[in-house]
Formats: C-alpha cells, structure tokens, sequence
C-alpha cells in the first residue's frame, strides 16, 4: 500500500471518528472537504513532478539506447575499414550506453507503474471528495429538517402555553354564575308566590272562622228576639 493511499485510509478513519463525535457535522465536513482539497492540490502537483520525471527518464533511455545502437554502427564501420582498435573503444563504449540505457529503462518502467498508482490514488481523493460532499448536502438537509423540527414544536409549545384554554375556563366559570344567579332568582320568586299563596290561605281561613264567628252571633242575637 503506498504512502498516499495510508494517508487517505488514516485521514477518512479519523475524519469518520471525528464525525461521529460532532455536534455540527456541517461544520465538521466542512473541514474535512477543505482537508481534501488541499490534499487534492499537493497529489497533483505531485503528479505533474511524476510526470515531467518520467519524461526526463525516458528522454535519457532513449538518448543512450540512440548512442548505444550509434556506437556499434561505428564498430561495424571500422572493423570493416581494418581499424580494430578503433573499432574496440566503439564497442567500449556502446557497452557503457548500453548499461546506461538500461538503467534509465528500468527506472522509466518503473516511474511508469509510480505514476499509474499515483493517478488511481488521485482518483480515489477526488472520488472522496465527490462522496463527502454529496454527504454534506444530506446532512445539511437533515439539520435543517431537525431545526425546522424544533421550531414548530417550540411554536406549539406556545400555543400549549396560551391563555386560550384559562379564557374558556373564565368563561365557564362565568357562564355557571349566571346560571346559578338565573336559578337562584327562579327559586325565589317561586318562594314568594308559594308564601304568598300561603300568607292568603292563612287570612281566608282567619276571614271565614270570624265569618262563621259572626254567623253565629247573629243567630244567637235572633234567637233572643223571639
């Protein structure tokens, strides 16, 4: 694994932590994301540095596989002229090219392999980075679902709170008073003509026994007449 694969792996694993932990994870991905820009930024310069590398090491392949295949033309040439030994410091130093050109193959090779990782590591941050910030829109929909959440019950808390349900209760109260005032005066006024009807019955039985009283008198007067 390579080190800027066990950079993403440990930033992600700590990020995740941290997450968990937060009270604004808005903020908190926030963070995260502006981490990964800038790390985003560091890999491709680092990419671009692999690049002109590679290309340099290609450039010295290429140049000493050309002086390689130069320098036996030229042995050729002078061996067929006769000049051995001129034909020998040719070939010695094809054999320096040539151990020269595969040196700088092999390093090309595998700055080549370096490069690919590098380009799949890249691909993974911008990849992450994508991810967390299409993460970060959910949770900022779900943040303001939650405070909108506590704003309509803190309203009906409110509402709960009113003095609606104590108005009612007043007037409730104040309607019974009526009532009660309303019955209380029925039952009076009842009371009146029942002790009025009463008081009269009383003084027409008082009328009629002085009557009777009377009655008798003037019997008792006729009689002593005759």
């Amino acid at each position: 694994m390579s080190l800027l694969r066990r950079m993403r792996d440990m930033t992600a694993a700590t990020f995740n932590e941290k997450l968990e932990r937060s009270e604004d994870p808005v903020r908190m991905i926030d963070q995260y994301l502006a981490s990964q820009r800038e790390q985003i930024q560091q890999a491709e310069r680092l990419h671009q540095q692999c690049v002109q590398h590679a290309q340099s090491l290609r450039v010295q392949f290429v140049g000493a596989e050309q002086w390689r295949d130069k320098r036996e033309q030229q042995a050729m040439l002078a061996l067929k002229a006769g000049e051995e030994q001129t034909a020998r410091l040719a070939l010695q130093d094809k054999m320096i090219h040539e151990q020269k050109c595969e040196q700088y193959r092999e390093l090309y090779e595998q700055s080549k392999l370096a490069l690919v990782e590098l380009e799949d590591q890249l691909h993974a941050l911008k990849a992450d980075y994508t991810e967390i910030a299409a993460k970060r829109s959910y949770y900022q929909a779900r943040l303001e679902s939650v405070r909108l959440q506590r704003r309509m019950n803190e309203h009906m808390n409110e509402m709960g709170r009113s003095s609606t349900p104590r108005m009612f209760n007043r007037l409730e109260e104040k309607v019974s008073d009526l009532e009660y005032e309303t019955r209380s005066l029925r039952d009076v006024r009842r009371l009146s003509k029942e002790v009025l009807y009463q008081a009269g019955s009383a003084v027409q039985q008082v009328l009629e026994q002085e009557l009777n009283n009377l009655r008798k008198k003037l019997a008792m007067e006729g009689g002593s007449k005759l």
